[in-house]
Parts: C-alpha cells; sequence; structure tokens
C-alpha cells in the first residue's frame, strides 16, 4: 500500500507530525498530486554527501517541476482552475528555492518520506499485532537506512573525539615543552653564585611540581581518550561489519541470485543502482574509519605513551583492512553475464562493473579487465587459493577491456563487446557425461590500488556456468544443462555442484519459468499441463496432482534417458514444444486456442461426447516439436459410428509453407474448436488475406479440402494417425498449388 494513502490515516499526534513536515519549503499540495510519482523515485540512490550527485538531484528537481505542470494543465472547470493556479505556483517555488541547491530538495523528501514511513509503522504497530501494513521490502530498506544514519553518527561522533584529542595532545605537547625549559632553567642555575641560586631555586622547582603534576594527570587523561576512541572505533567497525554482511552476504547475493533465475526467464535482476549506493557508502563510512584510526596512529607516535592502546590501533587498523578488501573484492561483479551456451567462433558480450569504483576514485587511474575460460576443475582451484596462473581451457579473442567511468551514472565498469571463443579444451569427462554437460566459467580478472597506492587490490569474479558448443544442433543439451544449474544451484556451492535429483515441484517451477519467458506469453503451465507432464516424464496414468507433489526427477531421467518407447528424452520433447511454439503458435497459445498438453486417449475422451468436426490441437507424443489436430467425425466403415481421426504432426518446417491458421481454415471438416467454438470465430483473425480471385477456383477443388471415405483405410497408420505423407496430403496439396503462378494453374481449367 502506498505510504501516502496510509499516511492519511494517521489519527491524533501522529498525525500533527505528519503535517508539521510540510510547509512553504514542500507544500502538502505537492505530496498529495504527486504521490504515486514521488514514492516512484530512487531517493536512497542519491549520496547527499557527495557533491558529483548534484546533476541526479538536479533531473529529478526537473521531474518533478514538469510532473507539477502536468498536473496543473490537466486541470478543468472552476475548482480545477483554482488547483491549476495553486499547482503552477507550487512549482516556480519549488525550481526558485532549490534550483542552486537541488540536493537539498532530494533531503527534504528523504526526511518526509523516512518520517512519514516511520509514523506509519508505529501506528501500525500499535493497533495491529502483525503491523502489516509495512511490506517486508521497505521494512528491510528502513533498516539498512537506520544504520547508515548510525555510522554516519558514530563517525562524526569519533571525528569530533579525535579533534578534541589532537587539540589535547598538542596542548600536552606545549607544556611539555615548558616542563623541559624549566628543568633547563633549573640546570642553569648551576653556573650562579648560591645566593643568586637560592633566590630563584625555589619557584622553579615549585612550577616544576605543578607542570609534571599536571602531565602526570593529563597523561592519564590522554590514555583514557585514546582507549575511549579506540573502544568506539570497535564499536563502529562491527556495526560496519553487520551492515556489510546484510548488504554484501544477503542482498548482493540475492541480487546474484535473481540473476541466475533470469538465466532461466526469470524477471530481471534489478536494483543493482540502489545496491551500488549502498556499496559506496559503505565504503565512504569504511575509509572515513580508517583515516581517523591512522591519524589516531599518527598522534600515538607522535607521542607514545606506555599502555595497551598501540595493540588496539594495530587490531583496528588490521580489521578495517579486512572490511574494505571484503567489499572492494565482493563488489567487482558481472553485470551482463555472457551467455550461458557458448558457440565458438561466435561473438558475444559481457560487462563487469566495480560497484564501489567511483567512490574510491579508482578510475583515476583506469584499471584492465581480463577474460579468460576455465574448466570447473580449475574454478574449484582458484576457489581454493591453489595456483592456476595462466591456466585456461580456452582461447578467447578481444578479451581484455579497460575499465570506464560514467560520470552520468556514476558508475565504473568495462564492457567486452566483441569477445570470441576461439578455440575450447576439454576435459576427461565422467561416465555417461556428454560435452553439452561439461561446464565452463569465464574468470574476470583485475588489479587496481585506492588511497594513493595504499592499498592494492586483485580482484576476480566468475561468470555464471557456459556450456561451450560447436554446433547449434547441440544447443537444446546445452540449455538442459544450463536450466538445471541455474534453477538448482545453492549459493556458496563448491563450483559447480548441483542435485543430482530434485523435488518434480521444483522441477515445474523452473520448467514454467523458462516456458513462459520462451513464449513470452503470461499465459504458463496450468496444474493439467504439469500433470500431462508427469505421465510423461514418470510413465504414470494418474490424473491426480497430489501424486507426483512427493516425487523425484534425475538428471538423467530429464535429459540423459530416452522416454519409454522414444528416441528422445523429456526435456528434447518438451524443449520442441516451446521452440515451435515460440515460433509459429504464440498467438494461438495465448488465446487459449491450443490444448497442448493432452496426450490421444485424453483427446479421444474429450471429443467423443462433441458434435462431429469438433476438434482440438494437441502437441505430438511421438515427434519433437510436432502439433497435431485431432477431431471426431463418422466412421466410415461402420455406420452410425464416430471415431476421432488425428492427423500427422506439422512441425516448423510445415508452418514455415503455411500458417496453422490457414491449414485450419483449408480443412472444411473441422468446424468447432474444443469446446464449442465456432473455427472461424477463433483463427480468422490469423487467416492470410487471398491474394487473388482464387477462392472461387479454389472451391471447385472442393475434392481437395474433403476426406473421402472411400479411402478411409489407407489414410490411417497403424497407431490411427491420419497419414498425409503416405497418402493425399490436404494441406500440402493446398499449399503446392498456391505456390504455381496463379495463370498456369487455373487456366486448364477455365480453357
Amino acid at each position: 500500500m502506498a505510504v501516502w494513502i496510509q499516511a492519511q490515516q494517521l489519527q491524533g499526534d501522529a498525525l500533527h507530525q505528519m503535517q508539521s513536515l510540510y510547509g512553504q519549503h514542500f507544500p502538502i499540495e505537492v505530496r498529495h498530486y504527486l504521490s504515486q510519482w514521488i514514492e516512484g523515485q530512487l531517493w536512497d540512490a542519491i549520496d547527499l554527501e557527495n557533491p558529483q550527485e548534484e546533476f541526479k538531484a538536479k533531473r529529478l528537481l526537473d521531474s518533478l517541476i514538469q510532473e507539477l505542470q502536468n498536473k496543473a494543465e490537466h486541470q478543468v472547470g472552476e475548482d480545477g482552475f483554482l488547483l491549476k493556479i495553486k499547482l503552477g505556483h507550487y512549482a516556480s517555488q519549488l525550481k526558485s528555492t532549490y534550483d542552486r541547491c537541488p540536493l537539498e530538495l532530494v533531503r527534504c523528501i528523504k526526511h518526509i518520506l523516512y518520517t512519514e514511513q516511520r509514523l506509519v509503522r508505529e501506528a501500525t504497530n500499535s493497533s495491529s499485532p502483525v503491523g502489516g501494513m509495512m511490506d517486508s521490502m521497505s521494512q528491510k530498506y528502513q533498516q539498512i537506512n537506520q544504520a547508515f544514519e548510525e555510522l554516519r553518527l558514530l563517525t562524526q561522533d569519533t571525528e569530533n573525539d579525535l579533534r578534541k584529542l589532537q587539540h589535547n595532545q598538542e596542548y600536552f605537547i606545549i607544556q611539555y615543552q615548558e616542563s623541559l625549559r624549566i628543568q633547563a632553567q633549573l640546570t642553569s642555575l648551576a653556573t650562579l653564585p648560591p645566593a643568586d641560586r637560592q633566590l630563584r631555586e625555589p619557584a622553579l622547582l615549585s612550577k616544576r611540581a605543578t607542570v609534571e603534576a599536571w602531565l602526570t594527570r593529563e597523561a592519564n587523561t590522554l590514555q583514557k581518550y585514546r582507549l575511549d576512541l579506540a573502544e568506539k572505533h570497535q564499536k563502529t567497525l562491527q556495526l560496519l561489519r553487520k551492515q556489510q554482511t546484510i548488504i554484501l552476504d544477503d542482498e548482493l547475493i540475492q541480487w546474484k541470485r535473481r540473476q541466475q533465475l533470469a538465466g532461466n526467464g526469470g524477471p530481471p535482476e534489478g536494483g543493482l543502482d540502489i545496491l551500488q549506493s549502498w556499496c559506496e557508502k559503505l565504503a565512504e563510512t569504511i575509509w572515513q574509519n580508517r583515516q581517523q584510526i591512522r591519524r589516531a596512529e599518527h598522534l600515538r607516535q607522535q607521542l607514545p605513551i606506555p599502555g595497551p592502546i598501540e595493540e588496539l590501533l594495530n587490531e583496528l587498523n588490521s580489521t578495517i583492512t579486512d572490511i574494505i578488501s571484503a567489499l572492494v573484492t565482493s563488489t567487482f561483479i558481472i553485470e551482463k553475464q555472457p551467455p550461458q551456451v557458448l558457440k565458438t567462433q561466435t561473438k558475444f558480450a559481457a560487462t563487469v562493473r566495480l560497484l564501489v569504483g567511483g567512490k574510491l576514485n579508482v578510475h583515476m587511474n583506469p584499471p584492465q579487465v581480463k577474460a579468460t575460460i576455465i574448466s570447473e576443475q580449475q574454478a574449484k582451484a582458484l576457489l581454493k587459493n591453489e595456483n592456476t596462473r595462466n591456466d585456461s581451457s580456452g582461447e578467447i579473442l578481444n578479451n581484455n577491456c579497460v575499465m570506464e567511468y560514467h560520470q552520468t551514472t556514476g558508475t565504473l565498469s568495462a564492457h567486452f563487446r566483441n569477445m570470441s571463443l576461439k578455440r575450447i579444451k576439454r576435459s576427461d569427462r565422467r561416465g555417461a557425461e556428454s560435452v553439452t554437460e561439461e561446464k565452463f566459467t569465464i574468470l574476470f580478472e583485475s588489479q587496481f590500488s585506492v588511497g594513493s597506492n595504499e592499498l592494492v587490490f586483485q580482484v576476480k569474479t566468475l561468470s555464471l556456468p557456459v556450456v561451450v558448443i560447436v554446433h547449434g544442433s547441440q544447443d537444446n543439451n546445452a540449455t538442459a544443462t544450463v536450466l538445471w544449474d541455474n534453477a538448482f544451484a545453492e549459493p556458496g556451492r563448491v563450483p559447480f555442484l548441483v542435485p543430482d535429483k530434485v523435488l518434480w515441484p521444483q522441477l515445474c517451477d523452473a520448467i514454467n519459468m523458462k516456458y513462459k519467458a520462451e513464449v513470452q506469453s503470461n499465459r504458463g503451465l496450468s496444474e493439467e499441463n504439469l500433470v500431462f507432464l508427469a505421465q510423461k516424464a514418470f510413465s504414470s496414468s494418474s490424473n491426480n496432482p497430489d501424486d507426483y507433489r512427493s516425487m523425484t526427477m534425475t538428471w538423467s531421467q530429464f535429459n540423459r534417458e530416452s522416454l519409454p518407447g522414444r528416441n528422445f528424452t523429456f526435456w528434447q520433447w518438451f524443449d520442441g514444444v516451446m521452440e515451435l511454439t515460440k515460433k509459429h503458435l504464440k498467438p494461438h497459445w495465448n488465446d487459449g486456442a491450443i490444448l497442448g498438453f493432452v496426450n490421444k486417449q485424453q483427446a479421444q475422451d474429450m471429443l467423443m461426447s462433441k458434435p462431429n468436426g469438433t476438434f482440438l490441437l494437441r502437441f505430438s507424443d511421438s515427434e519433437i516439436g510436432g502439433i497435431t489436430i485431432a477431431w471426431v467425425a463418422e466412421n466410415p466403415n461402420k455406420a452410425g459410428e464416430r471415431m476421432v481421426w488425428n492427423l500427422m504432426p506439422y512441425t516448423t518446417k510445415d508452418f514455415s509453407i503455411r500458417s496453422l491458421a490457414d491449414r485450419i481454415s483449408d480443412l472444411n471438416h473441422l468446424l468447432f474448436l474444443y469446446p464449442d467454438r465456432p473455427k472461424d470465430e477463433v483463427f480468422s483473425k490469423y487467416y492470410t488475406p487471398p491474394l487473388c480471385n482464387c477462392a472461387a477456383s479454389l472451391s471447385e477443388c472442393g475434392c481437395l479440402l474433403s476426406v473421402s471415405c472411400g479411402r478411409s483405410d489407407s489414410m490411417l497408420d497403424t497407431d490411427g494417425d491420419f497419414d498425409l505423407d503416405d497418402t493425399m496430403d490436404v494441406a500440402r496439396h493446398v499449399e503446392e498449388l498456391l505456390r504455381r503462378p496463379v495463370e498456369s494453374q487455373w487456366g486448364g481449367q477455365q480453357s
């Protein structure tokens, strides 16, 4: 639910607090009329402390003013006239207020949204046991932003303490110098006559005692300040580690998982700009604290005082270095993955990105990234930190790229646009494993320094597994390997282990995601479709979905072992269906005209209760990438008896000649699409318009478009299919006629 809708339901003090957020700096009317637009912008992606972000803020300001002006222009009527004037005035007012300081507008709106969300959450939690009005995503983002605010305050606090420590230490050194001066004066008294020495010595001794007592107290105070500061830094680093763990081990890993599922057709991963803004805040906070710790170490060296502080500072410095190292190495990511089915001698692209590159000024000396293809075993060795330098499993052309900084987006990335796998070196295969089950990965690596070469980082990242093919015929089996890996890989796995078997419902989710993406349809696989697939996969006759929920399917069943009585696997059959639907049947699938996942017996049972001429479309059981038409008609051999006929399957080859809709139009004995829809009502919008007056002539050849009862026996194959290859193929005969020149085609009949 939109925050503004919930905020309007606040009562009492919470309502007054909400109203007090608004005024001339940001009128409440603007919040009301642009609520959806305001809540849809990525305000948190803008770093208010970074002046370079001002152009993003300016763009948001300009968009806000444009939205207000658009809203004003659409007001009509008497009330609309007044509102039009008011909104126009607010547009001018906001432009005048924030045009020179657009970051202040962002700060203002972030504060408003943050406070509204807090007020709504508090009101909700007090009135509802579950506090269900704020969705979990908003709460999570809110917690992250609150932690950043806490870190900012802690860092500011330690900065103030450090300045205070420095000031006190400088004064201590001045007093220490004063004590040395007094001591020098006392020493010089030895050269004076005894009377003069006795006259001046007591005062100097008293003064020295006073200064030394002060120095002793102040040394203890300085030591306490140093220890207190170190303890505060420990607290900050603990919170930093916790925040970094949430962002890198939770949010970034989830993003990578979404990216992996996107390879199977899942929704786009998105959210990378927000992740970058968080990582940049982490980098900035870590660097500030690192500089503070180094300054504290410098103060200690400048004025050594015996105690545990030296060990504490060494520990802090080591911890902060570990934290920033983890951040830098973890944020070197692949923004755009290379294709997971990779054909040799074919151009491909990929993009790598360093999420903290801009904040750490890495772009001032742009690093170079190198891409190498390595095997599964080499990837395992790499993650174990074993020496794999110069190891590769092939040769990639154009595999070096310099990272570029994009000022408008604040991103540092390397775009590999023209890579090509020249050759591949395969390893020994295990057991029944085929070449399309062998997994490789693209290793991207780089080296750069930050902080005037204070820290040097070697960064590496591995692509999702890729399967290398040399011929297009290997594509469907390679896709099966990729689909299984993307769907069932566990985070943090050893490369590239996946379970050998999975629950049937898990596989259903994966193939349904893939089907919808490939066919580009919102109409996925229904429960009835999935039951049909389970029957095919497990050679079962049960129609009860519950019977399959606890069943498992192995990789071998999925794409190694052929289906019973067939020469293809379950995946190869399913992939053929997807390809056929994607290329030729998509509109009909989206219209619901294709039942598809129905076996021959089910089709017969469904059609026998319907009038003659009723037909349905189902995917062929016997041929990869085929669809057949089943229809009910009279049995020519037995008067009064009806039977279901099945055409031999149409494939991509057939539909590249003549579309499904035109073929159905050609077959006059097909009248109603199951259950009872006239075929022209369903398919006529897809018929090819006639090119000439051939329709009348075609009607004269009605014999071509009707089934001759006298030839019925020879037109059925042993499985009861209507064999159009061995007898007169009605649709293909028509195609042959249509392909001939019009004059020669019909001229003989006219003469």
